[in-house]
């Protein structure tokens, strides 16, 4: 009665409402959320794609310090998460760092090797307009020429104290040309040349020179006219400098020693003082709107070391203009208003999303070498797709075994096998999709075999609880009055083995790389989901198939000799009781 009682508070249809709705709000999500695309995204063995090979510059043909590949690998990567290409890999090779990324977004895995050094520099004359040669009067509507520092003991005239943190705009002029208020010109050739400044916070050192003999010479010829401490030799350079072209000494900047530069886009010159603050200080940067309107701009707050030297230059230069300096030019050059201890904001002509590149490319710090940009190079995915087309006949040609199996030794219950199988790969196909949307998951030839693995997974759970079922009326139950029993005592079998399968992909997952992750993810990801598809789809219907007359005969269900089985131990139980009874009878 027990047995009957615990059959009758069995609801399947609540299971199978529950799996319905389960795969009614996937295939939502997959149909109105993705724009249309129903496919899960591939990865390079499938779809191909591009790859790009970074290498590294060294000083005197020696190879970089391996600490620092492994450093920039890992700063490469991050970029590669936080810029949203999905699916690429990052990988060390020798001295060069490859990424591989499939589709069509090898263009956008070019600039992620940039080195990305910003630095704070104090202005010392600027901005003249790129046409302009120093001490030139200005023309009619171009910005005026730096003009003379306020001498010792004046007050020194400041910016409208309207401009947010501290950073001014000078009123009338497009944040196009970096703004500026208050400059000092360029000191006196008669006087000694300023002292070298100390250490910038943030590790700043002397800049890497190119390995090619040629490169280096003329990289050297440049920093000796460009970032000399000779007033002279700066006047020369602002004169000479080209800011229409590449510049050569691009990543090559002394940090130590001045420099003539041009702005980003090329339209103004600058002379600057050694760098004061290295981009290893910021601790976060973040892209937002102009408070003032028009435009975005790029929000910095520093670590403890930094912006303590930032409060205090700031509190000490009011008036003065400090210039973002990005890779050797000149992101944004505005005038200090206030002191800055909090956060900072970089102006500039930026839309969204080169303010959101800036700031990613900032937020996870600035490469400890430099690299050539590498050439990308297209790779096919005919490989691939040849292996994927053999995987899938064998892994067919083995699916269809296993399904002629079922059909013939479980017969019914082979077809709700069959039948769940095909469920489950239902949900996996909606699962695939939808985590390709929202965390760039692609799936690749690794990924397809953790699914194939996963199916007998699947099939073992059905097994267990198939044979646990065979036990049951073996010792003399009914096909109804077995299933809930069965059910009870497979389950806790089922959890285990998902449990210890669930395990190892999750080890595998946390302590491979590459390809082996995709293999480890779809394993655990498939392997959850064969706990869904028995729980709410499998044991329902066998719960079903037991309390009809019809479906449940033992010869459709395929549990007719288990079930001449137990009959005959239903009728010798009886037959037992009786002579023993007899038998106690006599006895008295």
């Amino acid at each position: 009665m027990a047995t009957s009682s615990g059959q009758q508070r069995i609801r399947p249809w609540r299971y199978l409402t529950a799996f319905l709705g389960i795969c009614v709000i996937l295939y939502s999500l997959v149909l109105f959320t993705g724009g249309g695309n129903l496919a899960p995204k591939l990865g390079i063995d499938l779809q191909g794609g591009t790859r790009v090979t970074l290498t590294a510059r060294t000083t005197d043909d020696q190879p970089p310090p391996r600490d620092q590949l492994v450093q920039a690998e890992q700063i490469i990567e991050q970029r590669v998460n936080g810029l949203g290409v999905s699916g690429a890999e990052v990988q060390l090779d020798g001295s060069n760092i490859v990424i591989t990324v499939p589709g069509d977004e090898g263009e956008q895995a070019r600039s992620l090797g940039q080195t990305a050094q910003l630095r704070f520099r104090e202005v010392i004359q600027g901005p003249i307009p790129a046409n302009q040669a120093a001490g030139q009067p200005a023309q009619p509507g171009q910005p005026a020429p730096a003009q003379p520092a306020p001498q010792p003991g004046t007050e020194p005239q400041s910016q409208s104290q309207g401009q947010p943190r501290g950073l001014g705009d000078p009123a009338g002029q497009s944040r196009a040309v970096a703004p500026v208020a208050q400059t000092t010109p360029l000191a006196d050739p008669a006087q000694d040349p300023p002292p070298p400044p100390a250490p910038p916070p943030g590790g700043g050192g002397a800049a890497p020179s190119p390995s090619d003999p040629r490169v280096a010479a003329e990289v050297n010829q440049l920093r000796e006219q460009r970032q000399s401490a000779d007033p002279a030799t700066q006047a020369q350079a602002l004169l000479a400098l080209d800011c229409s072209g590449q510049d050569p000494l691009q990543g090559y900047d002394d940090p130590t020693r001045p420099l003539v530069t041009c702005s980003e886009d090329g339209s103004t010159k600058y002379v600057l003082a050694p760098s004061f603050i290295e981009g290893t200080e910021i601790d976060s940067a973040q892209a937002q709107q102009d408070p003032n309107g028009g435009g975005w701009v790029v929000s910095l707050t520093f670590k403890s070391a930094g912006a303590e030297t930032w409060g205090q230059y700031t509190s000490q230069n009011i008036g003065k203009n400090v210039a973002f300096v990005l890779d050797g030019d000149v992101v944004s050059a505005p005038s200090i208003n206030q002191p800055i201890y909090g956060q900072t904001q970089i102006s500039g002509q930026f839309n969204q999303e080169r303010a959101q590149d800036l700031a990613q490319t900032l937020r996870y710090g600035s490469l400890p070498l430099a690299f050539d940009s590498g050439s990308a190079q297209t790779v096919s995915a005919s490989l691939g797709l040849a292996s994927l087309e053999a995987g899938l006949v064998a892994g067919a040609v083995g699916l269809a075994l296993v399904f002629a199996y079922c059909l013939f030794y479980y017969r019914l219950l082979g077809v709700l096998t069959i039948l769940s199988l095909a469920l489950s790969a239902l949900v996996v196909y909606a699962v695939l999709i939808l985590l390709g949307r929202w965390i760039g998951f692609t799936l690749d030839l690794a990924g397809v075999a953790g699914f194939i693995i996963a199916i007998g997974i699947t099939a073992d759970s059905f097994v267990i609880f198939f044979e646990r079922l065979k036990d049951e009326m073996r010792e003399g139950r009914t096909f109804r009055s077995a299933v809930p029993r069965s059910w009870e005592r497979a389950r806790r079998t089922i959890l285990t083995a998902d449990a210890v399968s669930f395990l190892a992909a999750a080890v595998l997952y946390t302590l491979a790389i590459g390809e082996v992750r995709g293999f480890a993810f779809t394993l655990g990801m498939s392997t959850v989901l064969d706990l869904v598809v028995v729980f709410l789809v499998t044991f329902p219907l066998v719960v079903l198939i037991s309390r009809s007359k019809r479906l449940g005969s033992p010869g459709l269900s395929g549990l007719g000799a288990v079930d001449r089985i137990g009959s005959r131990n239903r009728r010798a139980a009886p037959a037992v009781g009786r002579k023993a009874t007899s038998g106690k009878g006599g006895g008295a």
